[in-house]
């Protein structure tokens, strides 16, 4: 068999998508849908949202944060050959775990995997879903239209100190790549507002918000870039950055000019509600040439 009639049958069978929080796994799920695949939903409790699932009209099997075992079962069960690991969990406790037996078997190497950063504890889970024999496929492979292009993306432009902060935001990331810190940063009038951390973009942005508020940072409005991109280095399969129309809303908040991501590096579910959105605030959005 040639490994192009490999990928073609990997294709062919069900796709497994493990669903954390947001709206991520469910766009995935219809762009796989219309490309037509089918789709199996293997939601975690406590994350994935209950409506999102029951809208979807797919098959679902609801599974705990530690059910290592139920997932691999389900998975076979349904005839699942290539599996997507998409949605925000938040980095758990041991004591918050429900193991099954598979996990408890393996448990030492996932406490182990804990001892680092995001990418290295994704990259062991990831690593163990194929070593069962799936496999482990990004959502960019899936679907392909929620990555942002280059270019001006809606009717703002960005003026010559914005494009200078947006490229030393994107030096930035790829910097401290090596060290698995956040993939978000603020950079204002060459100066580096903030660097995402565990707290997410969201809170980044409301704590730029804040330090201009109480007068620590004193710039003009609409003055800095949140840039976006993946870490070099990442497996782009796990824990692809994303924007959406909070996205928007906290960098207008924070009063910065726009938002630049890398091309190519980024999805948005609703690119097209979120650049006018952008439009009618006054925001740019631009996707940067890696």
């Amino acid at each position: 068999m040639t490994s192009a009639a490999s990928g073609s049958d990997l294709a062919a069978a069900p796709l497994g998508i493990i669903c954390g929080g947001g709206a991520f796994p469910f766009a995935v799920a219809e762009s796989a849908v219309r490309d037509g695949r089918k789709v199996v939903l293997l939601p975690l409790r406590g994350y994935a949202d209950p409506d999102a699932v029951t809208r979807s009209g797919l098959p679902a099997e609801w599974l705990s944060l530690g059910a290592v075992g139920a997932a691999i079962a389900t998975l076979r069960r349904y005839g699942c050959r290539q599996v997507v690991m998409l949605g925000y969990v938040f980095r758990p406790r041991l004591l918050s775990l429900r193991p099954d037996w598979t996990m408890l078997r393996v448990l030492p190497r996932f406490v182990a995997a804990l001892r680092g950063g995001d990418d290295h504890l994704l990259s062991r889970v990831g690593g163990f879903f194929e070593e069962q024999g799936f496999q482990l496929v990004g959502a960019h492979e899936i679907a392909p239209d929620l990555l942002l292009p280059a270019g001006q993306l809606g009717r703002v432009a960005m003026r010559p100190s914005d494009a200078e902060d947006a490229r030393i935001g994107l030096d930035l990331v790829r910097t401290l790549g090596p060290f698995d810190v956040g993939q978000g940063v603020v950079v204002a009038e060459r100066h580096v507002q903030a660097v995402e951390a565990a707290e997410g973009t969201d809170l980044m942005l409301e704590r730029c918000g804040h330090l201009r508020a109480i007068g620590r940072v004193r710039l003009p409005a609409r003055t800095g870039v949140l840039v976006k991109a993946p870490k070099p280095g990442q497996d782009r399969r796990l824990d692809l950055p994303s924007v959406g129309l909070k996205t928007i809303e906290g960098a207008a908040a924070a009063g910065l000019a726009g938002v630049a991501v890398e091309a190519g590096g980024v999805m948005a579910v609703d690119a097209a509600e979120m650049i006018r959105l952008a439009d009618e605030i006054g925001l740019f959005i631009v996707g940067l040439d890696s």
